[in-house]
């Protein structure tokens, strides 16, 4: 199963995602499930990098993914479009096979 969490600041703004395990749709190199989320929050990344010029911690290894980004950052609309955008797309996934990719959205504590 592979998870995906997009996290909210108390402010109720996206503050960073998270994606953890594999999909398990098909082996490993031919995953389309699990390619297709990972295609999604790899341009999510690039696009905040490189079109919005946010500066993120990073930590990436196989099978997990996380995307965090600063405070000052998290009312730029830029920022918001890219991530909701992205949000919209691994739930539509995750909705269409649930069995292999859970959606979760949290608050942080």
């Amino acid at each position: 199963m592979l998870e995906v969490t997009f996290r909210r600041d108390s402010r109720n703004r996206l503050s960073s995602f998270f994606a953890d395990g594999h999909a398990g749709f098909a082996a490993e190199g031919q995953d389309i499930v699990c390619a297709a989320v990972s295609a999604i929050l790899l341009a999510a990344r690039l696009g905040l990098e490189s079109h919005a010029g946010i500066k993120l911690q990073v930590e990436q290894r196989k099978g997990t993914l996380a995307v965090r980004w600063p405070q000052v950052a998290r009312d730029n609309e830029a920022v918001a479009a890219i991530v909701a955008t992205a949000q919209l797309a691994v739930a539509r996934i995750a909705q269409e096979h649930p069995a292999h990719v859970r959606c979760r959205n949290e608050h942080e504590a």
